[in-house]
């Protein structure tokens, strides 16, 4: 039988406010890997947490300090009113 899981298998904290998430895609025949891809995202202070993987989460709300939630929105708004993204 042909399995297809998704196991996210990395969680990096990248600079200041940005979590880093890997996905691992992995394709089975039994208990033969056939396949594996990978997909990252990155979660920083404004993201819904909404259907992240729990450890994503614990790491998220451990990071995302109202310190953190501050200094990330106000370079937010500075890299917006700078025109930049």
């Amino acid at each position: 039988m042909i399995t297809k899981e998704l196991e996210v298998d990395r969680i990096e904290v990248v600079g200041l406010w940005n979590v880093q998430v890997r996905t691992a895609t992995v394709i089975k025949e039994g208990d033969e890997e056939l396949s594996r891809s990978f997909e990252r995202h990155v979660v920083n202070p404004d993201t819904d947490l909404t259907g992240e993987d729990a450890r994503v989460v614990a790491v998220c709300t451990a990071l995302f300090t109202d310190e953190v939630r501050d200094a990330f929105e106000e370079d937010k708004a500075k890299r917006l009113s700078d025109g930049k993204r």
